[in-house]
Formats: C-alpha cells, structure tokens, sequence
C-alpha cells in the first residue's frame, strides 16, 4: 500500500506536473511571444495630416497612446477593397479598446471627404475608424516611406498608383509590428490576436 502511494506521488512529481509545466509554457510562448518589430532599423511611423470623413484633421496626435491597423483602399474599387474593408468591419465589431482603424485613400481625386462620408454612413464605420484623403503625392508617400506596403516606385504623379491588400499593425511606439493579407480571414483572426499581444506589451 505505501509503495503504491509512493509510486504515485513518483508519477505526479516526476511526470504529470513537469508536463503540465511544459504545456502551460509552451501555450503562453505562442499566445504572448513578444511581436517583432518590422522595417529598417530603428524605423518609425512619421508624421502625417489627412481630413478624415467628417472633415477633421487626423495627424499623429490622434493615434497616440493608441494601437493601430493602418491600410490603403479606394471607394469606387470593384476588386480587393470591398472584401478588405468587410473584413475590418468584422474587426470593428469586435469593439476593441484603444485600437484604431485609418483607411486612407489611393484614389483623393475622387475620395472626396464628402465622399467618404457617403462611404462610411453606408458601412457603419464607427469614430475609431478614419476614411482619410488629402494630397496624393503625400499620401502615396506615406504608404511607401512610413507604411512600407509598396515596393514599387513612385512619385505620386497623375499615372502612378498603389493596390494594396495588406494590413498594416503598429503599436503605440509608431513601430511596425505586423503584416496581414486583408482578405484572408485566417490572417484577421491572427491580426486580432498580436493586438492582443500588443495590449499586453504595453498595459493598455
């Protein structure tokens, strides 16, 4: 009977709870594992200021404290921007604290801020999510020297153009943290949880 006993607490101590451990450890590693930080060294997001769709400035100071998920799209796109723009719907559904949505236009010509207005009243795009426009040269700009979602060249002139499915993640550092593919429903499910992650990086 003791021996049996003594058998048993062996198995506990030496087996069961080593790999419970193991399995708890392994479980954080993959949900938590601090997110790498993307781009060139040292490189940040910088400064920026587009008219969102209520006609407001958006600029740095808006994203501050604030971890956000960044894309290029255009209203009148009939391919990848729908299907893009649908899935952060579901992303905004999720009613995530101190997260937001910047959707910035390749198309300003035509994505007025009126436009835009039209564009998020028919989606049901909530305050943390801005439809922004302005200059394209600058924001052609933006997506290649900040976002660094476009490898091609470009000046930001009449024939140049930038279609992008990706998502871009960035923490409150202005750092890049992450890269998704905006149709893919998989890579939103991982895009939701590195913010996730980040929100515990950073206590927010």
């Amino acid at each position: 009977m003791k021996s049996s006993r003594i058998i048993y607490f062996f198995v506990i101590a030496v087996i069961i709870i080593p790999f419970t451990v193991f399995g708890i450890t392994r479980w954080v590693a993959s949900h938590y594992k601090r997110l790498p930080v993307l781009g060139p060294q040292n490189h940040l997001v910088g400064e920026f200021s587009f008219r969102d769709q209520r006609d407001e400035e958006v600029s740095q100071k808006n994203w501050s404290g604030k971890i956000i998920v960044a894309n290029y799209f255009f209203t009148s796109c009939p391919s990848i921007c729908p299907r893009l723009m649908s899935e952060l719907q579901k992303l905004q559904s999720r009613k995530l604290e101190n997260v937001l949505i910047s959707s910035f236009t390749v198309d300003p010509q035509r994505d007025s801020v009126g436009k835009l207005k039209n564009y998020a009243d028919k989606h049901g795009i909530q305050e943390s999510w801005f439809l922004l426009t302005g200059d394209k040269v600058s924001l052609y700009k933006f997506a290649r020297t900040d976002l660094l979602i476009d490898a091609t060249d470009g000046d930001g002139g009449p024939t140049d153009f930038i279609h992008s499915d990706k998502l871009v993640l960035i923490d409150p550092l202005k750092q890049i943290r992450g890269y998704y593919t905006g149709t893919d429903e998989a890579d939103l499910d991982r895009l939701a949880g590195d913010i996730e992650k980040l929100k515990i990086e950073f206590k927010l």
